[in-house]
């Protein structure tokens, strides 16, 4: 078990529009910070992108629930975010299962997150996620 992940994860869900400048405590200056939907290279673009993801939510939350270190410096955190938009589901909480793979020295220098696009977007689109869901009915 790691101590790191599980200090990174703590800091990391503690983390809100008021306190982004933390990241630095939790990144190195040259982290990639990736996921489906983007690639954000350095430390004051993660920031940026970090403040305009808190500036479009009305609620955001991360609860981390596994920790496992594979190697030194490397390991994967599983975590539900949970988050309202108003723009998405008419403003209810979305849930997200997902999980981040990462890479550290004495901060993480490589973030990837993994999780579906579609729980997290598409689906919540009015039309889109019409035509999603149709489509989920019709592969069944």
């Amino acid at each position: 078990m790691s101590d790191f992940l599980r200090q990174f994860a703590q800091r990391f869900a503690a983390l809100d529009k008021h306190n982004l400048d933390r990241l630095g405590e939790l990144y190195s200056d040259d982290v990639v910070f990736t996921d489906p939907l983007h690639a954000v290279h350095g430390l004051k673009d993660v920031r940026r992108y970090f403040s305009e993801l808190y500036t479009n939510v009305s609620h955001l939350r991360f609860d981390f629930y596994a920790f496992d270190q594979t190697g030194e410096g490397k390991g994967y955190l599983r975590w539900t975010m949970s988050f309202c938009h108003p723009r998405l589901n008419a403003g209810q909480l979305i849930r997200v299962e997902g999980c981040s793979h990462l890479l550290w020295h004495d901060k993480v220098y490589q973030h990837r997150d993994f999780f579906d696009a579609g729980a997290l977007l598409y689906e919540h689109v009015p039309v889109m996620g019409q035509a999603i869901a149709w489509l989920k009915r019709r592969l069944v």
